[in-house]
């Protein structure tokens, strides 16, 4: 029978020596790594579930390239090996590539980086991926059994609104977390945002294939921890009863990406909570810089502080996400993101740098000023190391300051105190207080 082997490489990197030290002493920021680096493959676990009945396959999500990856893979005399991976991690899926195709065997390289840059990804593999992979799965299949692999299989960006394959979650194992998209791509356009318009335009999965997929996960997993792989979910026109419905049905506790406008949509609050979520990540970006394309998410800090408030009180915690190095940071704003964010009322909080991923507004951008640094690969887009010249601050400035402000704001007593707040708010959480639940993401 013929057989693909599937490969996702995690996008979380820290590679900045003071910084990867740094981290070892905040539990916070090491904790939310992790959680990061845990997330399952969503992208290949769909192709996956397109397979025809005469294919079989294996799923990998290896922390590291070396020969024990090299030797599982070619013992299992794949036809096809699918590769995914985020621009972090790219150099890596070209190098386990090129080891591969040395071995005989036939790579296919797709995801958001490989769409941004195909005309450097399509040498290093036997075949890449434009778009999303669905569309052109069945051919590219079809062409890996005849020994007929194109060199490029582009999607188009306008797919069938009830298009969306069953994962094959059964692959994962024992896993911490799923992974479900309610949605591709985002009605927004963030300058800075490395996924919400890059495969294909904005659709939204229909409620009962939701039902379907959560169905297979609660098959699999008792009281399962899901993650809403959305870009920023209830953006779109639908009626979110329908989705939450469906979520407080499934009995699962789940988290998802949204921005803090929620906040002032009193009928979904109570409904938040009662469905199962926990916890919101909320980008509330820069406090110096107005980024382009942030549409009705752009407002004053004091309209959104309400809004994250009321979500907190409907005992739903939200992470509120900053990005620090955008145009017009200097020492003193960091200084004052510093002091803002030990004072304030959020349940957690990511920081990362500005990082300009390929294909972003952003990117476009700072390439056309020259201020990309020639001398980082694409290893350094993290989000934690600076990539290119800041308009205010040296690099050196910005790389000590971002150090400066994570020290601070992912301190012993910073962390326990939004602990206490993520406590007191989960009391206030009537699904996770009848049924007795104590969760920490």
């Amino acid at each position: 029978m013929p057989h693909v082997t599937f490969i996702t490489l995690s996008g979380f990197r820290v590679r900045e020596p003071e910084l990867l030290e740094l981290g070892m002493t905040l539990p916070g920021f090491e904790e939310r790594g992790r959680a990061l680096a845990e997330l399952p493959g969503l992208g290949l676990l769909t192709l996956a579930g397109m397979l025809p009945d005469a294919w079989t396959c294996s799923y990998h999500a290896p922390a590291e390239v070396n020969e024990e990856l090299l030797a599982a893979v070619v013992a299992e005399s794949p036809d096809v090996v699918a590769l995914s991976a985020l621009t972090a991690s790219i150099e890596e899926a070209y190098r386990l590539s090129t080891l591969l195709r040395q071995r005989g065997l036939r790579t296919v390289l797709g995801g958001l980086h490989v769409t941004a840059c195909p005309d450097e990804a399509r040498s290093q593999a036997d075949a890449v991926v434009i778009g999303s992979g669905e569309p052109v799965w069945p051919r590219i299949l079809a062409d890996a059994a005849a020994g007929l692999l194109q060199r490029v299989y582009r999607a188009p960006r306008q797919l069938h609104g009830s298009d969306w394959p069953l994962p094959r979650y059964d692959l994962l194992g024992p896993v911490a977390r799923y992974t479900v998209q309610t949605q591709r791509g985002c009605p927004l356009a963030c300058d800075f945002c490395g996924a919400s318009r890059l495969l294909e335009s904005f659709r939204e999965k229909p409620a009962g294939l939701l039902r379907r997929e959560l169905e297979m996960i609660t098959s699999l997993a008792f009281n399962p921890l899901i993650e809403l792989a959305d870009d920023n979910t209830f953006a779109g026109q639908r009626d979110a009863s329908e989705l939450l419905d469906v979520l407080r049905a499934a009995g699962v506790r789940w988290f998802s990406e949204s921005d803090w406008r929620i906040g002032e949509r009193p009928e979904m609050l109570s409904a938040l909570a009662s469905s199962g979520c926990v916890q919101l990540l909320t980008g509330l970006e820069s406090m110096v810089f107005r980024y382009p394309g942030m549409g009705g998410k752009q407002a004053e800090m004091e309209r959104i502080l309400d809004a994250i408030l009321a979500i907190q009180e409907a005992g739903v915690c939200v992470n509120a996400c900053f990005i620090l190095g955008a145009e017009g940071e200097t020492r003193q704003s960091l200084d004052r993101i510093t002091r803002f964010l030990l004072d304030a009322p959020f349940a957690d909080v990511q920081v990362t740098l500005q990082t300009p991923f390929p294909g972003t507004g952003l990117h476009k951008r700072l390439r056309q000023q020259q201020r990309l640094l020639p001398d980082r690969s694409w290893s350094h887009y993290t989000l934690f190391d600076v990539t290119y010249q800041p308009d205010s601050l040296s690099v050196q400035e910005l790389e000590s300051g971002f150090r400066e402000v994570l020290s601070h704001v992912f301190g012993a007593e910073a962390t326990r105190r939004r602990k206490q707040i993520r406590l007191d708010i989960w009391r206030n959480n009537s699904r996770l207080h009848k049924r007795g639940s104590h969760f920490e993401p």
